[in-house]
């Protein structure tokens, strides 16, 4: 594939204000017992659920805007088959719409749903799996980030919890109905059941960085008064709804991974939670609906999440849930994403901060984005300890890169 990558959705943010943080340590090399190391923790297999996952690395779900009328074609299935055959344990595919018109605001980004749409994700699980990896698809719905008029049905109009987009005080959209919940919930439902047919390892349900599932769980963009809004536990309804119908849906052993974030795609110091109490709350429900899985995004994986423990996100998820989790954020490079599209690069970095907090189980996988954009074989050369191949992240190269 060629053409202009985008890492996330057009709606994200330039540039943000960055919290301070402790920097991950720049290097330039590894030393060979470091390589070794991380050979020797990532090259583990993990469980979730029914599913072997056949080593530590996941690689990050990733928009990318290729696939005209939502239909992923032959150059997405090499996209994902390559690294599939270059070690990368466990893929999450790029968001996909669920079928409800209002889900999405493009008519290149992929769907999960109609007959061609399917028949083109099916090719794609069958690469992956012919390339030694695991694969599941990131279900989205973008809610009140869309604007109206836009494709792919552009009759559609921006619907959310209380019709806000992020920083608003009055509707610019609809207030979802209990029709429109319904109706969304059986999307995500049918899209599930989908993938488990087409031959897909799991599903993940994208409830993060304010969009549709995420827009529920934060009061910044929910002030609704009935059963799903108000109260923080009250905000999880809708997740937990969702994903119990998924859970009905599939079948016992298929893997159910949800996706959250504390950070929206406008605002990167929101937070859903201020403390590990608050997370437990807002988590349990939605992991008692069904969660194999918690994949916690973040924009530096090393970041504590709170106070007076160097856990991170995932760490906390994991703790508080007793679900395996998937950490991200930055891994393998020394800069966050943001800079990505102010088109700075970032430097490769160690991994010995990420190696100490997997040999202590702080979380189960390691989700890997713009270093695998860079090089198709980055997991192929961390397992063989090969450090001194990988590259620099350049966003301009990805003009060239597949």
């Amino acid at each position: 594939m060629r053409g202009t990558f985008q890492s996330a959705p057009p709606h994200c943010p330039q540039s943000a204000p960055p919290k301070a943080h402790r920097r991950s340590p720049h290097v330039t090399a590894t030393p060979v017992e470091s390589a070794s190391r991380a050979a020797r923790l990532l090259a583990r297999p993990t469980t979730i659920n029914g599913l072997t996952v056949p080593n530590r690395i996941a690689m990050a779900p990733m928009t990318r805007m290729f696939s005209p009328g939502g239909i992923p074609g032959e150059d997405v299935v090499s996209y994902y088959g390559r690294r599939a055959a270059a070690g990368v344990g466990l893929i999450v595919t790029e968001g996909t719409y669920v079928g409800h018109d209002s889900a999405g605001q493009s008519d290149s980004v992929p769907r999960f749903h109609g007959e061609e749409q399917l028949a083109g994700w099916a090719k794609v699980a069958e690469a992956v799996h012919a390339g030694g990896g695991t694969i599941v698809p990131q279900l989205w719905h973008i809610g009140m980030v869309r604007e109206a008029g836009e494709p792919p049905f552009t009759d559609a109009p921006p619907v959310g919890p209380s019709g806000l987009r992020l920083g608003e005080d009055e509707p610019t959209g609809r207030a979802m109905t209990q029709r429109d919940l319904d109706d969304v919930i059986g999307a995500f439902a049918e899209s599930a059941a989908a993938a488990e047919r087409i031959g897909f390892d799991g599903v993940e349900i994208h409830g993060a960085h304010g969009y549709l599932v995420d827009q529920f769980l934060w009061s910044g963009t929910n002030r609704r008064t009935d059963a799903y809004g108000g109260d923080p536990v009250s905000r999880t309804r809708f997740a937990a709804e969702i994903v119990a119908a998924v859970r009905e849906t599939v079948s016992p052993d298929f893997p159910v991974i949800f996706r959250y974030s504390q950070w929206k795609g406008g605002d990167y110091t929101a937070r859903i939670a201020e403390n590990p109490g608050e997370l437990e709350a807002i988590l349990t429900p939605i992991a008692s609906a069904g969660v194999d899985a918690f994949h916690a995004s973040t924009r530096r994986y090393w970041l504590p999440e709170f106070d007076d423990s160097d856990l991170n996100l995932a760490g906390w998820t994991k703790k508080l849930t007793g679900r395996p989790t998937i950490t991200v954020g930055s891994v393998g490079l020394d800069g966050e994403f943001g800079a990505a599209f102010r088109g700075e690069g970032a430097e490769v970095s160690s991994l010995d901060n990420l190696l100490d907090r997997l040999e202590r189980d702080e979380f189960d996988l390691v989700a890997v984005g713009r270093a695998l954009l860079q090089d198709p074989r980055w997991a192929e050369k961390v397992l063989a300890g090969r450090f001194d191949e990988l590259a620099a992240y350049d966003a301009a190269s990805l003009k060239t890169l597949s």
